[in-house]
């Protein structure tokens, strides 16, 4: 009996370290700064050393919060003709739920080839009956890595990617997911604030590989074609990439990509994060940033917050952000649930990654960058906008916290390589 009890936990021990770590070297080390980001180099380095390539000819449409967002993608799924993909983390149900739903099934009925790709733990509350309408009406929904003994490995290894790709011509991303949380336009504290794309260009088909590479892993089937790859012509004029890491291939390029930009930076860097938990190669870069005189500024989640570990756990690691002049500001209106990283005015990188060693290490992500002056400024207003929403965090405030909020802390600190 004690020989199989140790056996048990002997393989609950492995599963734990398996399921925890990355699969691959993490970055160790901070990255140095060697040329500013306006530089050719910079560009040489995320279009060729990073991968994939910087594409011209795209336009990126800000969408903020669901009363925008919802009619988008709704509109440009009604009016596919020959396919749509769609992958999601959370997919829930409600009245928006019920919409995209019906939406999915009268394109499928109507003969458009409809693929969906729900993450099994993020989508863990969809309604069923939902699920099952939908494939009666022939759209193909898979989960990504559901409960299965060999899965078992992967558990903690979850898709949050925010991807819907219509006619492979028409791309959305962002940080918002199917649920009553993101309708509205964070009006209140049941209403969240987040932002999403709508893209248009070249970009669009690396959006739709970044998708497919998902779906071959989860069905075996490899799809493809003119009616999944078009020909697309210029939409616009901002040279943008989509990036995509997991850890079953790359898992370390978010962190290296974000690492590169804030090496390169020589003016400004905004962080809009939900969960922001840098690590030590993280926080490092940060603070070294500051130290050369860029002004770093990062909003997450005040009060409001549907992980208070994270917040927890985040707020434990500012001392050494604060003290190197970093500005924190934390959102009050609503759960704060962007995800954007602003840089020196020229590079906005958006979708759906965290600052934190989940979205770095452990998730499936996919971020949009998109290399223009005034898209950048675009976003700037935005997120000053949401600035104007914040508490700003200072060095004495933040040492001036009560000893129960340390001692919180220390506990969620525990937790923080896989917040």
């Amino acid at each position: 009996m004690l020989i199989a009890v140790c056996i048990i936990l002997a393989a609950l021990a492995a599963l734990l370290v398996v399921n925890l770590s990355a699969g691959e070297r993490r970055v160790a080390h901070e990255v140095q700064h060697l040329y500013p980001l306006h530089d050719a180099q910079f560009m040489r380095a995320m279009g060729m050393l990073m991968g994939p390539a910087i594409v011209p000819g795209n336009k990126v449409t800000p969408l903020i919060n669901g009363d925008e967002i919802f009619p988008a993608m709704l509109e440009a799924i009604r009016g596919a003709r020959k396919t749509v993909l769609f992958e999601t983390f959370i997919y829930w149900s409600g009245d928006i739920g019920k919409a995209f739903a019906e939406a999915l099934s009268e394109r499928a009925r109507a003969g458009v080839r409809v693929h969906v790709l729900l993450d099994w733990v993020g989508s863990i509350k969809v309604d069923v009956d939902l699920v099952h309408r939908m494939r009666e009406a022939g759209v193909e929904v898979r989960m990504f890595h559901p409960l299965r003994w060999y899965h078992l490995g992967r558990m903690n290894n979850r898709t949050h990617r925010k991807l819907l790709i219509v006619d492979g011509c028409i791309g959305f991303t962002g940080g918002v997911g199917i649920a009553p949380q993101w309708c509205g336009h964070a009006q209140d504290p049941e209403h969240w604030r987040d932002s999403h794309f709508r893209v248009e260009g070249p970009v669009v088909a690396q959006m739709q590989s970044v998708m497919l590479s998902n779906w071959s892993k989860t069905t075996g089937r490899v799809l493809h074609g003119q009616d999944y790859f078009p020909a697309l012509e210029p939409a616009g004029d901002q040279p943008a990439q989509m990036f995509a890491s997991s850890p079953s291939g790359g898992s370390e390029s978010m962190l290296m990509m974000t690492m590169l930009a804030i090496a390169a930076s020589v003016r400004s860097i905004d962080i809009a994060s939900a969960y922001f938990v840098p690590d030590r190669v993280a926080l490092a870069a940060l603070v070294s940033a500051a130290q050369r005189g860029v002004r770093v500024r990062v909003i997450t989640p005040g009060r409001h917050t549907d992980q208070d570990t994270v917040r927890h756990a985040s707020r434990g690691l500012w001392g050494p952000l604060l003290e190197a002049g970093v500005e924190l500001y934390e959102y009050q209106p609503t759960m704060f649930h962007c995800k954007m990283l602003l840089v020196d005015g020229l590079l906005a990188s958006v979708g759906s990654t965290n600052f934190d060693p989940r979205s770095f290490h452990l998730n499936d992500e996919a971020n949009l960058n998109v290399y223009d002056a005034a898209f950048a400024q675009r976003m700037t207003e935005v997120f000053e906008a949401d600035l104007r929403k914040c508490e700003r965090i200072t060095l004495e405030g933040w040492r001036r916290r009560p000893a129960r909020e340390r001692l919180r802390e220390g506990f969620s600190a525990i937790l923080a390589p896989v917040l």
